[in-house]
């Protein structure tokens, strides 16, 4: 099923981000780059803010952030409350973020995966629906957290 997908970057993923925009549109999704351009050297936290703007419109289905090591641009995409942004690094933990969280953001560090695992994290995360049921309610408590007690 062909996917709306916002992609961004910083400047140490910019290559993994033409690499994944290029293959994602060969798969027939629309893609949308929000940058950056140029290797220029930029501030992550713009890019993940904008990529989270994107999906929280409702215009996107799923976002793809990347930086050097995916940590960054994920904190600052799950800043929205809209955006559940998982930082993968294999096809498991790609699987699983959408399966049982309902993940509708990918992160990926370039400086830590190549690009042929980022296409398979990329394909699992895109190929996997959300289990619901059990999950449900966990993911709800994502966006509406409850006052802390004592876990169970």
């Amino acid at each position: 099923m062909p996917y709306s997908i916002a992609i961004a970057s910083d400047h140490a993923a910019l290559d993994l981000k033409a690499a994944l925009f290029a293959w994602l549109e060969e798969q027939g999704h629309a893609i949308k780059d929000l940058g950056p351009y140029s290797s220029d050297s930029v501030d992550y936290p713009d890019y993940g803010y904008a990529l989270a703007e994107a999906v929280a419109s409702d215009h996107i289905d799923f976002g793809v952030a990347l930086c050097g090591s995916g940590i960054g641009i994920s904190i600052a995409v799950n800043r929205n409350p809209a955006c559940r942004c998982a930082l993968v690094s294999d096809n498991l933990s790609a699987r699983l973020s959408r399966e049982h969280n309902d993940a509708n953001v990918i992160a990926m560090g370039a400086r830590l995966i190549g690009i042929e695992t980022a296409k398979d994290c990329l394909a699992a995360f895109l190929s996997t629906d959300f289990g619901g049921d059990r999950h449900q309610r966990r993911v709800d408590k994502l966006s509406n957290p409850a006052p802390a007690k004592e876990p169970a």
